[in-house]
């Protein structure tokens, strides 16, 4: 009895991983496809009741399709791609695109050169992914100022900038306004804007630098 109990035992031990890796799995593919199915019908502004009349599945059925709750069939997915007017494999294309991720170590940004930078402005681009499914290329700046830095025409280009000082103390200037910035203080503005250091208060001084802007469409 004992040596059945054990082996029973092991059996479930053996089974129950590989089928929690394969659910979540699943469930996010669900997910991916009830997101794409919801965001091409409300592009065509579409309504659950039309859909579900161009389609012939219940509201019922659309819903949990949307939110992630089942897994529709190919027979099901191919009828929303026809109803919707839209390939089959654009259900999947979130689910298949590849995410980068880029780690920096400490001291080894890609030292950079900008238009205006001077002697003593120290430019390390921390990381940079190009083409992405957001649409948006964001690209994180440390920037350090010595005690050799002198102050430089401002900076304008397109984006947003956030910029969080981290050491020393600097005037910030961004258009008709300057802002005092010492460690711990952001600044958040449109990079339209005429903007740049004004007045070095203490130096070194280091602060992070994140423009985001959209990216060109070729």
């Amino acid at each position: 009895m004992n040596i059945e109990k054990k082996s029973s035992e092991m059996v479930t031990t053996l089974t129950q991983d590989p089928h929690v890796v394969h659910n979540e799995r699943e469930k996010v593919l669900e997910v991916a496809i009830g997101r794409e199915v919801r965001t091409f019908r409300r592009r065509q502004e579409v309504t659950v009741a039309e859909l579900a009349g161009l389609t012939g599945l219940s509201i019922g059925m659309l819903s949990k399709i949307e939110n992630g709750n089942t897994s529709p069939s190919l027979t099901t997915l191919q009828t929303l791609a026809n109803a919707l007017s839209v390939p089959l494999t654009s259900f999947f294309r979130r689910f298949e695109e590849r995410r980068e991720g880029v780690h920096t170590k400490a001291g080894q940004g890609v030292e950079m050169e900008r238009a205006g930078t001077r002697a003593g402005h120290q430019y390390n681009l921390l990381g940079h992914i190009g083409s992405n499914a957001s649409g948006v290329i964001v690209e994180p700046y440390l920037i350090t100022l010595s005690t050799h830095a002198d102050v430089f025409p401002t900076f304008q280009h397109g984006g947003i900038e956030t910029i969080y000082m981290l050491e020393g103390e600097v005037d910030y200037r961004h258009g008709e306004e300057v802002y005092p910035l010492q460690p711990g203080d952001t600044l958040f503005f449109d990079a339209d804007s005429p903007h740049g250091p004004e007045r070095l208060v203490q130096l070194p001084a280091r602060y992070l630098s994140i423009i985001s802007y959209p990216q060109s469409v070729a």
